[in-house]
């Protein structure tokens, strides 16, 4: 009873946004530890990805949801979310226009607004979260 009412949540997509900020957090701060490395090329996850097959997953909820055979079709949306890595987690070496003298091309302003861009969509979706875990307690707790 419990997987049904998280599984017709939004509490599995917002897991999987929250697994992939945490993993490009380390990437992006991979690249400013790097900084001074020279030839070190910058590295990123492909957000255009993510948000694609996320949104792909949203797409297949929606279409379970409207059709008559529910139960299935929402196992199977639920099965299109996964564990989200195998979405995810190619990291792919990004091309800086700007090549320093160490031929490095690691930015440390981009490198740094990427990574609090990166911080607002993690605090966002960990933020719906917990709001969506203290509506589930206040009703089973019968509390406003």
């Amino acid at each position: 009873m419990l997987s049904s009412m998280f599984e017709s949540s939004t509490v599995p997509l917002l897991e999987q946004v929250v697994n992939f900020t945490q993993s490009r957090h380390g990437v992006l701060a991979g690249n400013i530890a790097n900084i001074d490395t020279p030839g070190y090329k910058s590295r990123d996850l492909s957000v255009e990805s993510f948000q694609t097959r996320l949104q792909e997953a949203v797409d297949a909820k929606h279409q379970a949801a409207e059709s008559p055979t529910y139960a299935l079709n929402a196992r199977l949306a639920g099965r299109a979310t996964g564990s989200g890595s195998e979405n995810w987690d190619r990291v792919r070496e990004t091309a800086e226009d700007i090549l320093y003298h160490d031929n490095h091309d690691v930015s440390l302003e981009t490198q740094v607004t990427e990574i609090s861009k990166n911080q607002v969509q993690h605090n966002m979706a960990l933020t719906i979260m917990n709001s969506q875990f203290r509506l589930l307690r206040a009703a089973v707790t019968e509390r406003v």
